[in-house]
């Protein structure tokens, strides 16, 4: 049986109806913690911080795979999934007129700004130094909404997320150190990655569709899918000839990276504030790092424990300050 639309129409919303980001500011923050969002949070948290060592395997010299096309021909082929997914459920697929005024710029930020300059910043850099560097999205994304709601952070709000940078910082001492192949222009591209994906995922959480994730999921990669061969074209990338464990690892950023957990972070916007969502930028350095260990042999040192400390009571230190922060608003109704 076919899902009823919303009522109003296919095209009356999802989220917050008219209005600027501003005004929407309001609704995201009040947003309740659920245990659907969280689950869906947990499976970011733990997918994405191993997509990093698949990326490194993917790009890395003689793979055969580069930056560019490997997301180009990621997103390109779980959209094609995702879509045939939702012809077969009868889901609407088809966005609305104001749909593509999110969805395009969301796709290009999220898919071309954000995962694109990671996977060319790891041609040379470590994996586990490119998951730290990301890791500053929460940060980015605070000092984002604080702009557009004209608003200060909270003290103890801004106490978690420096626990948690604190962390990164501990984590990434012993990278810096040593060197891991990371030159200036891959610096630049690491710090400008979290930008560009905190400013999609904030636009998204503030102008939410009314398509199911999936559909959403799929329009954004195959927009994403788009932006990645305009610039593979104009940077003249080679053609991809890439070798079993390059194509093994692109296989795992189809489905378990661009399918299952891009859904589960669409899903997770919609129900979770948006600084809650973002601190699996905190959990994902410590699962690369320990991928790190456990795959590529490399050291898990004092730094590394006192890192993953610190980054885990930032997490809890978000979570409990945003779900403080709901329940003196609900209060603040009665």
């Amino acid at each position: 049986m076919k899902t009823p639309e919303p009522v109003g129409g296919p095209c009356a919303g999802g989220g917050v109806p008219g209005g600027s980001l501003r005004d929407r500011g309001a609704v995201v923050a009040d947003r309740a913690v659920t245990a659907k969002g969280l689950i869906n949070l947990f499976v970011v948290y733990i997918v994405w911080g191993s997509t990093y060592l698949a990326i490194r395997i993917a790009v890395r010299e003689d793979s055969g795979f580069t930056p560019f096309f490997l997301g180009a021909s990621r997103t390109l082929a779980a959209a094609v999934l995702l879509f045939a997914w939702n012809l077969l459920r009868r889901r609407r697929v088809v966005p609305c007129a104001d749909e593509w005024a999110i969805l395009i710029p969301a796709g290009l930020l999220l898919w071309v700004g954000g995962n694109g300059l990671v996977n060319w910043a790891e041609q040379r850099a470590d994996s586990g130094y490119a998951a730290l560097l990301v890791g500053t999205t929460p940060i980015w994304v605070v000092l984002m909404e604080s702009f557009i709601d004209r608003r200060r952070p909270t003290i103890r709000l801004l106490g978690a997320l420096l626990i948690g940078f604190a962390g990164l910082a501990v984590l990434s001492w012993p990278v810096l150190r040593t060197g891991m192949g990371a030159g200036p222009r891959e610096v630049v591209a690491l710090i400008l990655a979290p930008l560009s994906w905190g400013a999609g995922s904030l636009y998204l959480a503030r102008r939410p569709v009314s398509l199911d994730a999936t559909a959403s999921a799929a329009w954004q990669q195959l927009i994403g899918a788009a932006g990645f061969v305009t610039v593979a074209f104009f940077m003249g990338e080679p053609l991809p000839h890439p070798t079993s464990a390059a194509l093994g690892a692109w296989s795992y950023l189809v489905v378990a990276g661009s399918i299952v957990a891009f859904t589960s972070y669409l899903t997770a916007l919609r129900l979770l504030p948006t600084t809650l969502v973002t601190t699996y930028s905190y959990v994902n350095p410590v699962i690369a790092v320990f991928l790190g260990w456990w795959v590529l042999n490399e050291k898990v040192t004092g730094w590394t424990i006192v890192g993953t400390g610190l980054i885990l009571s930032g997490v809890a230190a978000a979570f409990h300050e945003r779900r403080r922060g709901g329940k003196s608003r609900e209060r603040g109704r009665e």
